[in-house]
């Protein structure tokens, strides 16, 4: 039989509490931060406050007002107003890096608190680039949330630069990148070595070759990716040292859209790869052929977290599994070379 939810009367006696309350006193609710940090936190995020509202379900002018009383306790401007938005002032900065330190705190202690009842629940936030996202990001999900189904994942994906501004903002709680962030901001939880590919047709007239070098695709339709993508900058240093150059028939920031023009035109793109050698794609329709030129020999994989922040229990443990599953790869690449 269920327990009745009783109160104390002044009296001394006890009475059963209304429905409505015990309701309450079952439901158990997420911790929150100060409205008046998030709101800061959203305005400064969408650089204006009237999209802040929108996105907090608040009258704008409730959060104007809120706003200003911050402002005059503080005695200085947190927001510049321009004719469209608003911009953070130095004293905003100062104030919104305390603010999003403070939020994020707020969810280590939350986390902590659900590890302690024996829960491991929340949101991992991770931005990355693309060329994780077919297999090993996916793949190591999947192998968490099957033991720790109340964990949810937010992925979003992106060039070097954005990743790290997100990683430092704390939108995300982690990064997964080729381009070494700045250690100032960051620290390095990982690195795996990676192999920089060919990606082709599975009937390509290139596939019969263990490796390649950049100089054999040049006979076949060329998708490379733009400035954004680490995957560039590595073909740009090779041709720097090289007697010939690319003429790419398409340029990208998609992995994805890439991949699409070389089945159709039976090209040639480029994509960064565990060092497994010649390996097929999934979903089988495509082949990636490491390449051998010397200068395209450095290239790995860095799992990073901002510096100084403690994670949720959720996100620690999650890192504790992909630094698993980027040893193993990192096991099998030296297996497979010895």
């Amino acid at each position: 039989m269920a327990k009745k939810s009783v109160r104390l009367t002044r009296s001394g006696k006890t009475t059963a509490a209304p429905p409505a309350q015990r309701a309450t006193a079952t439901r158990r609710k997420r911790l929150r931060p100060p409205r008046l940090l998030t709101y800061v936190d959203a305005v400064a995020r969408h650089g204006s406050i009237r999209k802040a509202a929108e996105a907090l379900s608040v009258a704008s002018s409730a959060l104007n007002r809120q706003i200003l009383d911050l402002e005059l306790d503080l005695g200085s401007e947190l927001f510049e107003r321009l004719p469209r938005g608003v911009r953070l002032t130095a004293v905003g900065e100062v104030f919104l890096a305390y603010a999003r330190q403070a939020i994020s705190e707020l969810k280590a202690v939350e986390s902590q608190v659900e590890q302690l009842r024996g829960l491991v629940r929340g949101q991992v936030g991770i931005a990355a680039v693309e060329s994780v996202t077919g297999e090993l990001l996916p793949s190591a999900i999947t192998q968490f949330q099957a033991k720790h189904p109340n964990v949810r994942f937010h992925v979003r994906i992106g060039a070097p630069d954005d990743l790290v501004s997100a990683l430092i903002a704390d939108q995300v709680d982690l990064i997964l990148t080729h381009h070494p962030p700045p250690k100032k901001s960051v620290t390095i939880v990982s690195t795996v070595e990676q192999a920089l590919c060919a990606l082709m047709v599975a009937d390509h007239p290139l596939i019969n070759r263990d490796e390649l070098l950049l100089r054999d695709c040049l006979a076949y339709p060329l998708a490379l990716g733009d400035a954004t993508l680490a995957g560039r900058a590595l073909i740009e240093q090779a041709l720097a040292q090289a007697y010939f150059d690319l003429d790419p028939r398409l340029i990208s920031n998609s992995v994805e859209t890439m991949k699409a023009f070389v089945r159709m035109n039976r090209g040639v793109c480029f994509q960064f790869r565990r060092r497994s050698g010649k390996a097929l794609i999934p979903p089988g329709d495509m082949m990636a052929v490491p390449l051998a030129d010397p200068a395209l020999q450095q290239p790995k994989l860095i799992l990073a977290a901002r510096r100084g922040r403690v994670l949720p229990i959720a996100a620690a443990r999650f890192v504790e599994l992909l630094k698993g599953v980027m040893s193993a790869e990192d096991h099998n690449e030296t297996t497979g070379r010895s």
